[in-house]
């Protein structure tokens, strides 16, 4: 695997080379190097696990075949795509949180001198995905179904992200709109098709499948990206900060998080009023009686219950599917999030 990332990381250099001279545009020596230091600030720096995640897709759906240096280079490329398109996101939901640390350092918008130029940033890291894929990807036969299908995950995580922001808005706050089915919907468009559909629908269409006879395939890894979710909302409270590497601020921030939702429908009258009273509140003091509530209500043992149901009935779905090929790719993925501590 350690060869694969090597050659992966590679493979980045030579994309932003190719990026850094586009004949489409001509760069000054200035906007050259804020490019380049822009790309190298955003593009690489997180776990790289989506990326990954189309080479080792396509690698299983060519059941043991040796790949070629063009194979893994095209997978790899792909793989950038979606982090280049992670980048993106990231960069502008920064600004919109008014965060202040992202992967361990300040958000790019809060680096000097960038502030909210980083909003032409996010535009241009997004316009350098099609860049990628007409440079590498136009005389495939799959070259329209890869831009749409970019297109559409885009639009479908730009619409969760619109779905989180007017649930958490500032004044509006009524815990009694938060439910099940919303959380869904909000993890659903926002993390799962991107997170999880968008790399193994990748590898299919660089298989030469396609992607309409694999709505199965589709619905399970959203289903994975929504448990993978869980386990994300359930961390943000109970994961220890130095695993995680984050401290977690969803009960401050009045997130839609599935422990709230779950409380909810665990309460009293009297454990909903104390919600009610301390749930998105910053102090120290509202934050601990709601964890406090969390213990009491045992949301753990709630969590454990349905991470071990979530895990039966994707391995019931899974076993299900005809191909033995897409049956690996759906299993490396869930072994990969299965009872995971960060």
């Amino acid at each position: 695997m350690s060869e694969i990332r090597a050659k992966f990381v590679e493979v980045y250099s030579f994309l932003k080379s190719e990026i850094l001279n586009d004949p489409a545009f001509e760069y000054t020596d200035d906007s050259r190097q804020w490019v380049e230091r822009m790309l190298d600030y955003n593009v690489p720096g997180g776990k790289l696990n989506r990326g990954l995640s189309v080479i080792d897709s396509y690698k299983l759906l060519k059941e043991g075949q040796e790949l070629s240096e063009e194979e893994i280079f095209l997978a790899s490329a792909l793989g950038w795509c979606i982090e280049w398109l992670q980048a993106y996101f990231l960069v502008l939901d920064d600004i919109m949180d008014n965060s202040v640390t992202r992967r361990g350092q300040p958000c790019w918008f809060r680096v000097p001198k960038v502030g909210l130029i980083a909003v032409n940033d996010g535009i241009i890291l997004r316009n350098h995905i099609s860049r990628i894929l007409k440079n590498h990807f136009k005389g495939k036969t799959y070259y329209v179904d890869l831009l749409d299908l970019f297109n559409e995950v885009e639009f479908q995580t730009a619409s969760g992200q619109m779905i989180d922001l007017i649930t958490t808005l500032e004044g509006e706050k009524d815990l009694l709109k938060y439910s099940l089915p919303l959380h869904h919907r909000i993890v659903q468009y926002k993390t799962a098709y991107y997170s999880f559909y968008l790399p193994v629908a990748c590898a299919l269409l660089m298989a030469g499948e396609n992607l309409d006879k694999h709505l199965d395939v589709k619905n399970i890894l959203i289903e994975m990206g929504t448990y993978f979710q869980v386990q994300d909302d359930y961390l943000d409270c109970f994961g220890h900060p130095d695993v995680i590497g984050k401290v977690g601020t969803d009960i401050e921030d009045f997130k839609c998080s599935w422990l709230v939702v779950k409380a909810l429908e665990r309460s009293t009258e009297e454990q909903k009023k104390l919600l009610n009273e301390n749930y998105g509140k910053p102090d120290e003091a509202s934050v601990k009686k709601v964890k406090e509530l969390y213990k009491v209500l045992d949301l753990e043992g709630v969590f454990a219950e349905y991470e071990n149901n979530s895990y039966q009935k994707l391995i019931k779905s899974i076993e299900a599917h005809p191909s033995k090929a897409v049956q690996a790719v759906l299993k490396s993925f869930l072994a990969k999030i299965y009872k995971r501590q960060k």
